[in-house]
């Protein structure tokens, strides 16, 4: 697993997104990035997570911080997720586990005594020159969003 770490250059990617679009990390240049990694579309955390940056989205862009989420999900039940919560930011479809592998999110994880591979919820805030600023990792939902936030408006 890699180990990322603040400081660092943040791994490049070209990704498929809700809509049918296409993105690259390299496109978004200038502006901060919440590249925020979450397990599955329409399940009760990852649900609350997005309409949290959904909610604080207009406070995001005054930092000059564009938000992304990331998950194995196909772009049709990101394309259904977005349009069901009105999330106003893209949402990359990792289906090959490229991207979550590049930043190390791609985990075992252990649940009821079971142990299976899946994403660890992080977020990584990259800077306008594309270097890791800051990683929260394995974290918990409630109260994330306005730390995350914080820290985009110190940058």
């Amino acid at each position: 697993m890699k180990m990322l770490k603040a400081g660092k250059k943040a791994p490049a990617f070209n990704a498929v997104t809700d809509g049918d679009g296409k993105i690259a990390l390299k496109d978004l240049k200038g502006r901060n990035v919440v590249l925020y990694f979450y397990p599955k579309d329409m399940t009760p955390g990852c649900t609350t997570e997005a309409e949290g940056f959904r909610d604080a989205i207009k406070n995001f862009e005054k930092a000059n911080t564009v938000v992304i989420g990331v998950s194995k999900d196909s772009v049709k039940r990101h394309d259904n997720f977005k349009s069901k919560h009105g999330l106003p930011f893209t949402l990359i479809s990792d289906e090959d586990g490229k991207i979550c592998e590049a930043y190390g999110v791609w985990q075992t994880k252990k649940n009821y005594g079971r142990e299976y591979m899946g994403i660890v919820r992080s977020t990584f805030l990259i800077d306008d020159k594309g270097k890791i600023a800051k990683i929260w990792s394995n974290l918990r939902v409630k109260g994330h969003v306005d730390t995350v936030l914080e820290a985009a408006q110190s940058l």
